[in-house]
């Protein structure tokens, strides 16, 4: 039996699309820290296979608790989170989480804090000398990619912050995971290196097509790369709208001067707006 939410509210927003074999589905997700904070209030949402979701919303709306909550990092105070049709229960090694923070060792060159995964996933095997040229290789390949090529024996505090946060990315990537949450990854990179990599990490939606959720401050972002755009409320967090973004792929940042996309912008905008008092 369900408790009832102390906050209660208007019916709650489904962000729902119709698919029978959903990657996500999260039913009535609500998560407390006390019994005053409230961060998400029966969340309702269901992502595709292959999707690209963003979340938007303002400072403590709960984004950052949703995605965790994906991830196997936090448990929900109620509600359900399920993750290719199995309940969340802990960590998963098909699903990939990346930060703000780039979190690379600084004792490891870029290489090797990207073949970091593979060594920890191996545990106590012995990893034989195939396996780590195998893993090496896959690595230089995707640093070569993200636009690190010549980088890869240079050590994290020698590179900028946006080449650190490419690094992370082939972390993650190297991973093979199905699902990718990324919380505000280039969120402290200025905006130019931000664009850039916003643009990169969609060329990389584009070949692997793994389902992803990206949260994001930024209205303008939220929208250029993502299918649906999900608008989260003020604390507690709950769902006050969803946007289906039609823009075709691949996304240009050209875009961002069309009608369309600035139709999507100023409806979440508007959603946010009925929000705050």
């Amino acid at each position: 039996m369900q408790r009832q939410s102390p906050h209660p509210g208007p019916p709650a927003e489904t962000a729902y699309d119709g698919h029978a074999e959903s990657a996500v589905l999260a039913s009535g997700l609500t998560k407390h820290f006390s019994s005053d904070v409230v961060a998400l209030d029966d969340v309702n949402v269901e992502i595709a296979h292959g999707e690209f979701v963003t979340v938007v919303g303002p400072s403590g709306c709960g984004k950052s608790t949703l995605l965790r909550l994906f991830a196997g990092l936090l448990p929900p105070t109620d509600g359900q989170a399920r993750v290719f049709g199995e309940p969340v229960k802990r960590p998963r090694p098909d699903v990939a989480m990346m930060f703000q923070e780039p979190t690379l060792l600084s004792w490891r060159t870029a290489l090797e804090n990207v073949v970091l995964p593979h060594e920890l996933g191996d545990g106590k095997r012995r990893r034989g000398r195939r396996q780590e040229q195998s893993s090496e290789h896959r690595a230089l390949e995707l640093l070569q990619m993200l636009g690190l090529g010549g980088f890869e024996h240079a050590y994290p505090p020698h590179l900028s912050g946006g080449m650190q946060q490419r690094v992370a990315l082939a972390r993650l990537l190297i991973t093979g995971a199905r699902m990718l949450l990324l919380d505000e990854p280039f969120g402290a990179l200025d905006e130019f290196t931000r664009e850039r990599l916003n643009i990169e990490l969609m060329e990389i939606f584009g070949e692997f097509k793994p389902t992803t959720l990206l949260v994001t401050h930024s209205i303008s972002e939220a929208v250029l790369m993502a299918d649906r755009v999900l608008v989260m409320t003020p604390s507690p967090g709950r769902l006050a709208g969803v946007l289906p973004v039609s823009l075709p792929r691949p996304r240009t940042i050209e875009m961002t001067r069309t009608e369309e996309f600035n139709d999507v912008v100023f409806q979440a905008r508007g959603i946010l707006g009925s929000h705050v008092t």
